[in-house]
């Protein structure tokens, strides 16, 4: 008989998560969800792809970075992660909320680092010191929460992003079929600093589309209405 994954009677919280030592497959089966690993096709945002406000916050990274000690999680967040954020929201009908706390039962609470809402999009901004991978663990058992607690007519759905400062992945959470589709792609600060940018406010404004771009997948497209 296979062990329980969790232990009767304790409570977890979404940090938690970040310290299992088992595969995100096993975790997301936990929790009743299907994981895979593929191609995300995001649509960039074209009616904001002026590089103007990109490249300012990019040079700035590479002027200013250099002179900062980045050895906390906080540290990342106001330098590297919040200022990301502040430059999409000054381009999209958005709201972000800074540490909006949950609580679905005693296998999911706690509080997101971001949660950024337009009308029909909401993106979940998970900021960690380091390891994408455990950090994408956490983002799971959050996006799963809010899964639980939003509307199911508002969105089919969910997305998230894990950032360690200098690397940025992106996840789906596919509502109707109880699946999280974790990106193959990772993306750098400051290198990748616009394509990171477009990438959230596509979703803000159109949603994604999961494909077969990576050799051996089916193709899958997620309706953007």
């Amino acid at each position: 008989m296979d062990k329980p994954f969790f232990i009767e009677g304790k409570k977890y919280t979404f940090s938690d998560y970040f310290d299992f030592n088992c595969p995100a497959e096993e975790i997301a089966n936990a929790l009743g969800y299907f994981f895979d690993t593929r191609c995300i096709d995001f649509p960039l945002s074209k009616k904001n792809a002026d590089k103007t406000e990109t490249m300012r916050l990019q040079e700035d990274f590479y002027q200013i970075l250099p002179k900062i000690s980045l050895n906390s999680e906080m540290a990342k967040r106001d330098f590297m992660i919040a200022p990301v954020l502040w430059t999409v929201i000054r381009w999209v009908k958005a709201k972000i909320n800074v540490e909006y706390p949950i609580y679905v039962d005693d296998k999911l609470s706690g509080s997101l680092d971001y949660l950024i809402r337009s009308e029909q999009r909401l993106v979940v901004i998970e900021a960690k010191k380091g390891d994408l991978d455990k950090g994408f663990n956490q983002l799971m058992a959050e996006l799963v929460a809010l899964d639980k607690i939003e509307r199911k007519d508002f969105t089919g759905f969910l997305y998230g992003a894990i950032s360690i400062g200098e690397l940025w992945r992106f996840g789906v959470l596919e509502r109707s079929k109880s699946a999280i589709h974790r990106d193959l792609h990772t993306y750098r600060v400051p290198e990748d600093l616009h394509q990171i940018f477009l990438i959230i406010i596509g979703i803000l404004q159109n949603g994604a589309y999961l494909h077969g771009g990576c050799v051996g997948q089916e193709n899958l497209q997620v309706s953007t209405t």
